[in-house]
């Protein structure tokens, strides 16, 4: 992970909006380490986040009178909301609470900070925090679609013990994680200037036309992997097998479903900086898949399979190969099999996972593979181990 000593923001101006819910103590937490990474903080704060945390906190740490009204009398015609953002870099709101995401998914503009928000001329990020219900509640997701959508970053939120006393996702960053996403979001990133090419979730080989082999993959590493490269500044495009999830912000996005599709569209994205390979592609397909549905009935049913094109060995050989990334999803002797691939395949870097242990979580459990050795990763939050994954691939391609 990144240092937070190492994060340079300096000279950059950032709004931190803090909304109301038990996670706006991290907001003071936040607001300290953007200081102390050199950036130019003012704090806009809602009625209910100074339930939680008093302003007078926040201007100690800013060192900047936080900014709690619509009604700011400070540049003499009531026109703070236009003024604050027009020469900002960014405003980040650490934590955004449902209530918040849905005025802004819906351009409602009814206090300072959704004011600000709406009439910004600037980057706009967000730090999820909310019990793990309201996160997966259907209106939340369809208003964070809406948000990326927008072209607003979200960053989190991680899993993990909540306040409620319940557990799983909701939870916001903590503020190093938080802080350790800003440098790509302001084209400071480690990746800045490179293009990033990234496969995630399954194939789907056809049998006939209702029916198909596949792998049992949600593809949220792959499009964990394809946001953080987007927030360490990369140009990513991601080819992607059939899921249910939403764009990364900044991202490109081509569906496709087939391993021979994956393939395609991937040699023609090719020349790239960075290649990583996520998806779980099917290792076989029906040789020769039928034109009508195949009918049930009391005898067996062999099919003849035959072997996909392995996406990752083909892009590694090429003259003109990119900086390879495979992972690697194995059931047992990680280690040994992990290894094998990763100099089999001639890859600087492969991720190994156990898959029993990941596949369809939220959360994973990684080890890193180079020429240096093993580097484990605990177990965390898929984009908070994809995180992890970018820094590393960032020094050893640096």
């Amino acid at each position: 992970m990144q240092g937070i000593e190492t994060v340079s923001l300096a000279g950059k101006k950032i709004i931190l909006g803090v909304t109301g819910g038990i996670a706006a103590y991290k907001a003071a937490e936040l607001c300290r380490l953007l200081v102390k990474a050199g950036a130019d903080v003012r704090v806009a704060m809602t009625a209910a986040a100074q339930q939680f945390v008093t302003p007078l906190t926040c201007q100690a740490l800013s060192g900047k009178p936080v900014l709690t009204s619509l009604w700011e009398a400070a540049s003499g015609d009531g026109m703070e909301h236009i003024h604050l953002s027009r020469d900002a870099d960014l405003i980040l709101v650490a934590p955004a609470s449902a209530d918040f995401l849905a005025k802004l998914a819906h351009g409602r503009a009814d206090d300072l900070l959704t004011a600000l928000c709406l009439a910004r001329a600037c980057g706009l990020a967000v730090a999820p925090a909310m019990n793990r219900e309201m996160w997966a509640a259907a209106p939340t997701r369809r208003n964070l679609e809406q948000l990326q959508a927008d072209g607003v970053s979200v960053l989190g939120p991680a899993a993990g013990e909540q306040a409620c006393g319940e557990t799983g996702l909701g939870r916001m960053l903590e503020p190093a994680d938080v802080l350790a996403a800003l440098p790509g979001l302001l084209g400071r990133g480690p990746l800045a200037g490179k293009r990033v090419l990234v496969t995630a979730g399954p194939t789907f080989e056809a049998i006939d036309p209702v029916r198909g082999l596949t792998n049992r993959s949600s593809g949220k590493m792959g499009y964990a992997v394809a946001q953080a490269a987007a927030e360490a500044g990369a140009d990513v495009c991601l080819v992607s097998g059939p899921t249910c999830l939403a764009t990364p912000a900044g991202v490109r996005r081509i569906d496709v479903h087939s391993a021979a599709e994956m393939r395609d569209a991937v040699l023609r994205e090719l020349p790239s900086d960075i290649f990583i390979a996520v998806a779980a592609v099917a290792d076989y397909r029906v040789e020769a898949a039928a034109s009508r549905k195949i009918k049930k009935s009391a005898a067996g049913l062999t099919l003849s399979l035959v072997p996909n094109p392995d996406i990752l060995a083909e892009v590694a050989a090429r003259p003109d190969a990119p900086f390879c990334v495979g992972f690697a999803a194995e059931t047992e002797r990680l280690a040994e099999h992990a290894e094998a691939k990763r100099l089999k395949k001639k890859l600087p870097l492969l991720v190994g996972n156990l898959a029993q242990d990941t596949l369809g979580q939220d959360s994973a459990e990684l080890v890193l593979f180079d020429e240096q050795g093993r580097h484990p990763l605990p177990r965390a939050d898929k984009l908070a181990q994809a995180r992890h994954l970018i820094t590393h691939l960032a020094t050893l391609l640096n």
